[in-house]
């Protein structure tokens, strides 16, 4: 199976946000290789929100182009067997912290924005990961810096895409 066919299982079996979702369908049915960065009409990436529910907080990352608070993620890459992988070797990668769990149950959320040309969309599958006891951060080169919030004050760092996906985490958490 390839990663496309992956991405459309795991959007057909994706029961929320049904018209974002038949929209990354239709882009990745349009679109051979709408998995990766090379697609003009815009890609899907992978992205998790690393969440700690024992002290209540969330590792977001300074992104270094856009200077924003965010979640961990990025583009898929050629050595992805899934959406979900992709996201985990993000999230792995961006915050140093080794043994991330998913939370299961497939995607928490999926967001759209525009990004510069050439190309000009990301179409986002939004996962949460689970840290585990004692996990200690480390920076990566895609960050500027990176830091634990408590679930109050994501609204006042991050923007609205992020202030959803944990939403969304807490729903499934709880």
């Amino acid at each position: 199976m390839t990663l496309h066919d992956d991405a459309v299982l795991v959007l057909k079996g994706y029961e929320d946000q049904p018209e974002l979702r038949d929209l990354y369908l239709a882009h990745l049915d349009a679109h051979p290789d709408g998995m990766y960065k090379p697609c003009g009409a815009g890609h899907l990436t992978s992205s998790a929100l690393v969440v700690d529910p024992a002290r209540g907080r969330v590792l977001l990352t300074l992104h270094k182009k856009l200077g924003m608070w965010l979640q961990m993620g990025g583009h898929c890459e050629a050595g992805d067997a899934t959406v979900e992988a992709a996201a985990l070797r993000e999230a792995t990668e961006e915050s140093g912290i080794t043994g991330l769990l998913l939370l299961p149950g497939g995607p928490v959320r999926l967001d759209r924005h525009p990004i510069p040309a050439p190309c000009h969309w990301h179409l986002d599958v939004q996962y949460a990961a689970l840290a585990p006891a004692g996990a200690v951060e480390q920076i990566s080169e895609e960050s500027l810096d990176l830091r634990w919030f408590t679930y109050d004050e994501v609204e006042g760092v991050a923007d609205t895409s992020v202030v959803r996906l944990l939403e969304s985490t807490l729903a499934r958490l709880s």
